[in-house]
């Protein structure tokens, strides 16, 4: 019986595109495919025709070969290298499958064996790390500079992160050929797995550093400056290229990041860039007015006039005197919120003073007074 048309068998034209190619070959391989026609006596048959079709378009010389020749390109040996046999009747049904499930499945798998195994990276990129630090409210206003220690893995000094006594260069793992990959058939299944010799490394060190044990790194605690910039609060995240875990053979490091945490302050509250500030005053300030030195977070003073008639939680502001923003664009406020102290442990000459300030002071406290006519209202209200 003659052979199909490679081109028919996939339902497309000849000068079909690569891409078209692959859609056309994927869709043909999903409907034949003989778990889903078990009911098919031809769908094995079928299912290796489209794939050997495939097979030969998708490669460019292969498929001008085919152009030109057709079928005879592939018989009698005439392509050398090529192989009658690899796309005659008789090709393998194990291997078949093999093709049409690396090109169905391979973006799970990490792509084709060429691709994914032969092309990987044999050093691999360090792991990031974090660092948590604690800064004052004071450190955070000015900026500071810090030294850390970190412990982390470094680059081997013995084999200059090969890995390999002497610092050797690695060779292709035999197992896998440099893959990374090793495949196992299972019925007409093809299992790929990572290579139990060089754990997908694709390559082997024939004799390991003593110091990192072929690892390329070695666990050691480093001392880092760190610039902490003005402005920073909690939460904000300060990036170190390449100062993380070193890579696996003389793969690049990875970054260290740090996440700042300012502590709580004993006299300052912050919201963003404002400080608030609770300032106690006495009943004679808050009643006739005067003065209170207050500080400021730069370690100065402030002198604030507190107005006569003061209640407490009356705010005051003093402009630029709070946080400095991050990355520029001024400074907030530092607000004082006063609060009016009730005087304790009285003599019995202060008491006797009070008592008569109180007789004299019916008609000085305007908010008690309007908040008591209310309060006499709302009662005679509720009177049947």
């Amino acid at each position: 019986m003659a052979k199909r048309d490679y081109y028919d068998v996939l339902g497309v034209a000849r000068g079909a595109s690569a891409e078209e190619l692959k859609k056309a070959y994927r869709q043909k391989a999903k409907e034949l495919h003989p778990d889903r026609n078990s009911d098919n006596p031809n769908a094995e048959a079928q299912f290796k025709e489209v794939n050997e079709a495939y097979d030969v378009l998708k490669d460019g010389d292969k498929k001008a070969a085919y152009d030109r020749y057709g079928h005879a390109a592939f018989e009698g040996g005439s392509r050398g290298g090529g192989g009658g046999a690899g796309y005659g009747g008789n090709a393998d049904f194990a291997s078949a499958f093999s093709d049409v499930f690396e090109d169905l499945f391979g973006d799970f798998m990490g792509g084709r064996g060429g691709a994914g195994g032969g092309g990987r990276s044999r050093a691999q990129r360090g792991s990031d790390l974090r660092y948590n630090l604690r800064v004052s409210l004071e450190e955070a206003y000015s900026g500071v500079q810090k030294t850390i220690n970190v412990p982390t893995s470094v680059s081997c000094d013995t084999c200059r992160g090969t890995g390999a006594e002497g610092g050797a260069e690695p060779v292709t793992c035999p197992t896998c050929s440099g893959m990374g990959k090793v495949r196992a058939q299972q019925g007409f299944f093809t299992v790929e797995r990572t290579c139990p010799t060089c754990n997908g490394m694709g390559q082997i060190v024939k004799n390991p550093c003593r110091s990192c044990g072929g690892a390329g790194r070695t666990e050691k605690e480093r001392a880092l400056s760190v610039n902490i910039p003005a402005g920073v609060e909690t939460g904000t995240r300060i990036r170190l290229a390449g100062e993380g875990e070193a890579g696996l053979r003389g793969g690049p490091s990875g970054d260290l990041y740090i996440f700042i945490e300012v502590r709580e302050h004993p006299i300052f509250q912050r919201d963003s860039v404002n400080l608030f500030c609770r300032v106690p005053i006495s009943i004679t300030t808050a009643a006739l007015g005067g003065e209170v030195e207050v500080p400021t977070i730069d370690g100065g003073k402030a002198r604030v006039k507190v107005p006569a008639g003061a209640q407490t939680g009356k705010q005051l502001r003093l402009r630029a005197k709070g946080m400095p923003a991050l990355r520029g664009g001024g400074s907030g406020d530092m607000v004082l919120e006063l609060a009016v102290e009730t005087p304790v442990n009285l003599t019995a000459r202060q008491r006797e003073l009070l008592e008569e300030f109180e007789r004299l002071s019916e008609e000085n406290n305007p908010e008690g007074s309007t908040f008591f006519k209310k309060v006499k209202g709302f009662w005679d209200g509720m009177k049947p």
